[in-house]
């Protein structure tokens, strides 16, 4: 009996420490392909705090309206930023399709704070084009959201849209793997739910209730933290929710509301 709990505690052991080892590429599983970049946008290049200079997607808004800046999901590129936005371009809308550090061929290997970096260069390039915080929509898809809410807590953006977003990644990863110490293991934590709690700004939080990679009482516990934001739940819709219609309608209804948009030039 000895020897067999001791082969188990060392199968345990042994994969314990494969998970701390293999954490960066199970978070930020970035696509091996690379597409072709996406028709009417600039592909750009802006530096980080490091010293890394990355490629994104941008198309400048029209005169007078707000510009989105977009963090899409740790498995997708920029190009898929402007697949999720393509409703809300037409209507006047800039969008900086953000990109991340070891993304589409971008150089460096994303982490929580490199990824934190990497924001703040993607509004750094806007603020050179005279682009100010409060002319920014903040919006943050799945593990975009942790990027979306820390750089609306560093900003004061015009508003922030958190689509199928976790409370945090230390409490999603307890979910998922419950017999592991996730809470000492982690190295990238994402605590969303502490940071919205002091974020002012208008605030969208869209889930879909079949969503079982984050579900959806994720949003419900983010809406808790913080109830000045408006809370969407779409039946039947999984993780793919921000490539769904519905959703980026929800969104323009949202900034319809919530944002001024100056057309008088």
């Amino acid at each position: 009996m000895a020897i067999v709990l001791a082969s188990i505690l060392a199968i345990y052991l042994a994969l314990v420490g494969f998970l701390y080892a293999a954490q960066g590429p199970i978070i930020y599983p970035a696509p091996r392909t690379i597409g072709p970049a996406a028709g009417g946008f600039e592909e750009i290049v802006y530096r980080t705090s490091d010293g890394l200079d990355l490629r994104a997607g941008y198309r400048a808004a029209k005169s007078g309206y707000p510009t989105i800046v977009y963090f899409h999901g740790n498995g997708a590129d920029w190009v898929s930023s402007v697949v999720a936005t393509d409703r809300l371009v037409p209507e006047g809308y800039g969008v900086l399709a953000a990109e991340y550090r070891g993304y589409r061929g971008n150089p460096g290997t994303p982490s929580e704070e490199g990824l934190y970096r990497d924001g703040r260069a993607a509004i750094a390039f806007l603020a050179e084009r005279d682009v100010s915080a409060n002319d920014l929509v903040i919006i943050g898809n799945s593990i975009g959201s942790g990027v979306a809410v820390q750089m609306a807590s560093e900003t004061e953006p015009a508003a922030l849209v958190l689509i199928s977003p976790f409370a945090s990644l230390t409490g999603l990863a307890a979910e998922k793997l419950r017999w592991l110490p996730t809470g000492l293991l982690l190295r990238d934590r994402y605590e969303n739910v502490q940071k919205l709690r002091a974020i002012n700004a208008p605030t969208l939080l869209l889930h879909g209730d079949a969503d079982s990679l984050i579900p959806h009482r994720h949003a419900l516990m983010l809406a808790e933290a913080n109830p000045r934001a408006e809370l969407r739940i779409f039946p039947g819709v999984g993780h793919d929710l921000a490539w769904h219609e519905t959703a980026e309608e929800a969104v323009l209804e949202f900034l319809a509301q919530r944002i001024e948009k100056d057309e008088s030039e």
